[in-house]
């Protein structure tokens, strides 16, 4: 238990859920800003057996621990399942996403509603920093694959374990 838990306060908590295969600077400024309206912020790293990740979820964990170590309130684990089931274990009230374009807010829209008819867990959208609107793991793998330079989107410890890792493919 937190020195604040113990004095009987209750901790804000939120998650900001996703694959991150691998994380971008785009993830990192949603967690960031998130770490500065919350106590503690659970990045939760999606486990999906039907998709094959370029990062194992361990190595993805150990990158994002290592990134957002300056936050000195984020908290890294991988789930399996329902987010929903995530947050009531850990007693997390709220979600937090970026939202990049409008083509975002109406998948999101529907998963917050649903998330929150399951259990009541809110969901708070931000705006994503429009210097990474365009931004995706899937984007910055591909671009770095045929081998552009994706070096200023990413955190440089996350671009070189990119870079090797497709060296090794």
């Amino acid at each position: 238990m937190t020195a604040p838990e113990s004095e009987g306060l209750k901790l804000r908590r939120a998650v900001c859920p996703g694959s991150f295969d691998p994380i971008t600077n785009g993830h990192l400024d949603i967690i960031g800003r998130a770490s500065k309206l919350y106590d503690v912020v659970h990045v939760a790293v999606m486990i999906n057996q039907s998709k094959k990740g370029l990062f194992t979820v361990e190595e993805r964990i150990e990158l994002i621990r290592q990134v957002t170590a300056d936050f000195g309130n984020v908290q890294v684990e991988s789930f399996h399942g329902l987010l929903v089931d995530f947050c009531k274990q850990r007693d997390i009230p709220a979600i937090v996403k970026g939202l990049r374009a409008v083509s975002d807010f109406d998948y999101e829209l529907q998963m917050a509603q649903m998330n929150n008819g399951l259990s009541g867990v809110e969901t708070l959208f931000v705006p994503t920093n429009p210097t990474y609107s365009f931004l995706s793991s899937s984007l910055v793998k591909e671009v770095a694959t045929w081998g552009g330079d994706v070096s200023h989107l990413l955190p440089p410890l996350v671009h070189r374990a990119l870079v090797d890792r497709l060296a090794q493919e």
